[in-house]
């Protein structure tokens, strides 16, 4: 289950060095450069190699370089000294694209690049097509990635789509740095959620009121005609259960379908219990000396480990904690071949995330090879006021709702828009609205906008030519370089 990597460096946020293949060429010319600079001005190049950053403001230039503050101390000389040489050098053979250089601070020299750069870049995003921005950062790792795992018990909730889209957005993220990505629902289909549901699909089945702690939602009415017309009326608890399992995975992969989200696999957590996974894992911890018996139940010594206190993992009545089945499952994903597994969580998992670090350890997996990431939850709103989401109560907003309004694409842009560190705010009234209040109406009208002048000129004869055919030297307007600027910064990012 190793990553071929050192901790941490794949962990939270994805904070993995920029490898030299995604820098872009301008960087590289650059360096090259100064290389043949610091040759010409009798000067070592500085240990760690030759670092080129963009500038963080606009007015500094737009390529900086420290060469010279690294350098002041192996050469005994102030920096901006230093500085001072290898520019005398650069302007003796002038960069490519560069129109001016100054030293600036403490002996940082800061390169201010003509547009012809970016049109450079231009040429580049064309060439590559649709692979632009790709790389192979993640070569050679097998990535299982599990999110949103809601229970099987209805459809899915329009707070839920929060994880379908950001699951979704990190599973497309990580293929295209060259990973082998595998998406997996978990269905939590054993336990006392289950038995919940089918007693209150039962109730709707012969027509009474479902029990005061069931699911009280309508879907429930809706599917018990369904199971009443399929199965007809004598139906027990044991086949309402299978159909019910049955019939809301259907409607969970309909709705994600619908959104574009497919899972590779839908893993049931039965069938730990049924093949024996579940006994098989808590006799290795057994074995290996991580449990201990206390108050008629089972324990794991995870706060040897770093969590807060030791857990159960066998109650006194002989069931299965939660943490048991959860480490049976990821078990199994190690042994079918994935290297580096990665959940998405809600926040109200974040207790939860200590002792399961520690009881990985226990199986013998290091805590860098697992990476749980925890997200805010989404709070929706209609027109400012709230609106409680709860498949019990039966006070539910589908994401097929949701999609049904807006349609798939503004939906995914919606819970992409903020970082999940915060704890998001949808407005539909918002979403649904066509105004430029409307951050996914403004993406919508500037690629209809795109389209509309593409139409125009077919209308009225004008060619579309090649990109080595076009005079790139217009495209001057500071907007327009400031697009191909985050274009040209997309691969590495």
């Amino acid at each position: 289950m190793t990553t071929g990597r050192e901790p941490g460096t794949f962990a939270s946020g994805f904070g993995v060095s920029v490898c030299d293949a995604d820098r872009p060429v301008i960087a590289d010319d650059l360096a090259s450069t100064i290389e043949a600079a610091l040759a010409a001005a009798e000067l070592p190049n500085p240990p760690p190699g030759i670092e080129i950053v963009p500038t963080r403001q606009r007015e500094h230039g737009d390529w900086q370089t420290n060469t010279a503050l690294i350098l002041a101390k192996i050469v005994g000389s102030p920096p901006r000294e230093v500085a001072a040489r290898i520019v005398a050098a650069l302007d003796a053979a002038p960069p490519r694209h560069v129109e001016r250089i100054e030293i600036a601070g403490p002996g940082f020299i800061n390169f201010f690049l003509a547009p012809t750069w970016l049109h450079d870049v231009l040429r580049a995003v064309v060439a590559s097509g649709p692979n632009f921005g790709h790389g192979d950062a993640y070569a050679g790792m097998r990535i299982n990635l599990e999110f949103v795992s809601a229970n099987p018990t209805g459809p899915l909730h329009a707070g839920g789509g929060r994880w379908v889209a950001v699951g979704d957005a990190i599973a497309n993220l990580l293929a295209a740095q060259a990973a082998e990505v595998h998406r997996e629902y978990y269905l939590n289909d054993a336990g006392n959620q289950l038995d919940t549901f089918t007693a209150s699909l039962m109730a709707r089945y012969r027509g009474e009121d479902p029990p005061e702690d069931g699911y009280q939602g309508a879907y429930l009415v809706d599917m018990a005609n369904e199971m009443r017309a399929e199965l007809g009326g004598d139906v027990d608890d044991v086949t309402a259960r299978t159909w019910g399992v049955q019939h809301a995975v259907a409607m969970l992969q309909d709705d994600l379908a619908r959104i574009g989200v497919h899972f590779d696999t839908w893993f049931s957590e039965q069938s730990l219990h049924d093949r024996g996974d579940v006994a098989d894992v808590l006799s290795t911890l057994r074995a290996a000396g991580h449990t201990f018996e206390r108050d008629g139940a089972e324990w794991l010594a995870s706060e040897a480990l770093g969590d807060q206190r030791d857990r159960v993992l066998v109650r006194s009545n002989g069931t299965t904690t939660y943490l048991t089945n959860d480490l049976a499952y990821h078990r199994d994903k190690v042994r079918r071949g994935w290297g580096h597994l990665i959940d998405i969580w809600g926040a109200d998992h974040h207790g939860y995330v200590g002792r399961m670090m520690a009881a990985v350890q226990c199986l013998g997996h290091g805590p860098e090879e697992l990476e749980i990431l925890i997200g805010q939850n989404c709070v929706l709103l209609r027109d400012g006021v709230e609106v409680k989401l709860s498949k019990r109560t039966g006070d539910i907003i589908e994401l097929a709702e949701i999609i049904d309004e807006v349609g798939p694409d503004a939906a995914k842009l919606t819970f992409l828009l903020q970082s999940i560190d915060t704890r998001q705010k949808v407005d539909l009234a918002v979403v649904a609205s066509t105004s430029m209040d409307n951050p996914v109406f403004y993406v919508q009208y500037a690629h209809a906008r795109i389209h509309g002048i593409v139409r125009k000129a077919a209308e009225r004869g004008i060619e579309r030519l090649a990109v080595g055919s076009v005079d790139l030297t217009l495209l001057v307007h500071e907007r327009e370089l400031e697009l191909a600027r985050l274009l040209d910064a997309l691969p590495g990012v």
